[in-house]
């Protein structure tokens, strides 16, 4: 891999951003660019820095503009550049970084410290979207059931349930669903497997229908021993499952139910770009949602 495709150094992201100024400038040439049309005089326009206040207002009528408005760092008081810092952590950790970590490396309180990594996390669900996979011309399809948390009890059944599909080569999708019948299972992968793929699965019933959707379906059974048959295997899937409880145990040791899906952004996110690390930090600092009006 060159260097160009590797994540910056946390020695170049420093160079890059030494002081809450430059992150500020950053999001300002990000989202509005080094001159745009001000929303209220209609002017081609050059906006000067508010001294003492994370704005830029028009040189020709004063119209301020808050760069940080409909970002994770909107309404915080934390220094920008410990954000742009903390999702640096985030793109260069392989197995997660816990709050306790932020906690300790950046100096606040690990309830803002939480808050910090939670934002971060759904930050990362957006920024990653995710896209319908397989198809004519592209990978087999493979989608399986994981489950976190919870107790095995006899008659009582409170793990919570997570169905994966990912496209060999590809993306991969994550969902925490409701339970593992076919009615919970089946729309999903019609919403994020193309019609025709081929797919391949264990052999739960959950998985019954997709041959007479249109689906090329293909199962091992392993229950029986059988974990590949030909072409068809789930090892890919399993594999991520395997890095993600690993991460989770050893990072969070416990996640709750509630906020298991933004782990699982966080999670996709890094996979989804493990071929192009260089691209993971650029990313979450420059796919803010565009202000209105900006097209």
């Amino acid at each position: 891999m060159s260097t160009k495709q590797k994540l910056p150094t946390i020695r170049q992201f420093l160079e890059r951003f030494p002081d809450d100024d430059s992150c500020l400038d950053h999001l300002m040439e990000t989202r509005y660019g080094k001159r745009h049309t001000c929303a209220k005089c209609g002017k081609e326009a050059n906006f000067h820095r508010v001294k003492a206040r994370r704005c830029y207002e028009c040189d020709f009528c004063g119209y301020q503009v808050y760069p940080t408005a409909g970002t994770p760092f909107e309404n915080t008081r934390t220094p920008l550049r410990d954000w742009f810092h903390v999702m640096f952590m985030f793109c260069a950790s392989r197995n997660g970084v816990s709050a306790k970590e932020v906690q300790r490396t950046i100096g606040v309180t690990y309830k803002t410290a939480w808050r910090m990594c939670n934002l971060i996390r759904q930050y990362m669900g957006y920024v990653d979207g995710d896209t319908p996979l397989g198809g004519k011309g592209a990978g087999v399809v493979e989608a399986d059931k994981a489950y976190f948390g919870g107790h095995d009890k006899r008659g009582h059944d409170d793990k919570v349930i997570v169905l994966g599909i990912t496209e060999r080569g590809g993306e991969t999708v994550t969902k925490v669903i409701p339970s593992r019948k076919s009615k919970h299972v089946m729309p999903e992968i019609f919403k994020w497997v193309r019609p025709g793929a081929r797919v391949a699965t264990d052999e739960a019933k959950a998985f019954l229908e997709l041959s007479e959707n249109g689906y090329m379906h293909g199962t091992v059974n392993h229950s029986a021993g059988e974990y590949v048959n030909g072409n068809v295997h789930t090892n890919t899937i399993e594999s991520f499952w395997s890095h993600l409880k690993r991460s989770i145990n050893g990072t969070y040791v416990t996640v709750s139910p509630k906020w298991l899906q933004t782990y699982l952004w966080e999670f996709e996110f890094r996979q989804n770009l493990r071929k192009q690390p260089h691209l993971m930090l650029e990313l979450l600092l420059q796919a803010f949602p565009r202000p209105a009006g900006r097209g």
